[in-house]
């Protein structure tokens, strides 16, 4: 068993990449956030935390962010989460990448944040993830439930967190690929609840293998597919200038995220 240290931090960034309209929500949040580091076996992991206002403990949902790293709009969405009644834990997987880019905000550019995820090392991020995991659930305001919900980037390895981990309570995949065979999805526990755009071929074209092999393994796996909505639509949806069809989505998929996280 790893030996983790929960450690508070004061500070509070402004992100990146152009994301005003998120920046803008977090800076009139009312609700609590910090900064803590969380370390296992001589790593650092920084995660973003956002508290619930309310008295009674909560389920802990720990937000992947997407291949652009831990940005203004993963912690606004936290910030929602936190909203809804729920404790949000956003770790930052670009902790530690090198000597001088120490967090997502070191980066100078989403494309140079996206170029560093692909270099991530999937064991590093799955031991991230573990560590992550243990604090959410050993939190003073967690119930001891977990949850993982994952973005692109983040619902793939949301997925993949699903067949390595027995603790969490359901993972909660936005197109998001899934396992790469059968013996992985038998190790699943929870169930998995996918999210996808229509307008988003290249995840969905993977959609029927995965239903059909989670069926195979005997896991659920229930999703929808939101008419007219395109990938990453739950950003979009914030973005002032997002489309009809993303906002409808959203707001959909927040009904659904509320009622699954609400049953754990």
């Amino acid at each position: 068993m790893k030996q983790l240290l929960f450690i508070p931090l004061i500070f509070l960034t402004h992100l990146t990449f152009g994301q005003e309209y998120a920046l803008e929500r977090l800076e009139k949040s009312p609700r609590h956030h910090e900064w803590t580091k969380v370390k296992y076996d001589g790593r650092e992991v920084l995660c973003f935390v956002a508290y619930p206002e309310r008295a009674e403990k909560t389920p802990a949902v720990i937000v992947i962010h997407e291949n652009q790293g831990l940005t203004d709009w993963v912690r606004s969405f936290a910030d929602q989460l936190a909203e809804v009644g729920f404790l949000a834990i956003a770790p930052d997987f670009l902790s530690q990448f090198s000597s001088d880019r120490r967090r997502t905000s070191d980066f100078e550019n989403s494309d140079a944040a996206r170029n560093a995820i692909y270099e991530l090392d999937p064991g590093q991020v799955a031991s991230d993830l573990e560590a992550v995991q243990d604090f959410a659930e050993k939190a003073q305001a967690s119930n001891g439930k977990t949850a993982v919900i994952g973005f692109c980037w983040g619902g793939s390895q949301a997925f993949r967190f699903a067949t390595l981990n027995g603790d969490i309570d359901a993972a909660l995949v936005f197109y998001g690929s899934g396992p790469g065979n059968i013996e992985a999805a038998k190790k699943i526990s929870a169930p998995v609840y996918g999210f996808y755009g229509e307008n988003d071929q290249r995840i969905n074209a993977g959609i029927p293998a995965v239903e059909k092999m989670m069926k195979e393994a005997g896991k659920t796996y229930e999703y929808e597919i939101y008419p007219g909505a395109g990938h990453a639509y739950m950003r979009q949806a914030d973005d002032p200038s997002g489309d009809a069809a993303a906002k409808q989505a959203s707001t959909k998929s927040w009904e659904r995220i509320k009622k699954i996280l609400a049953g754990l």
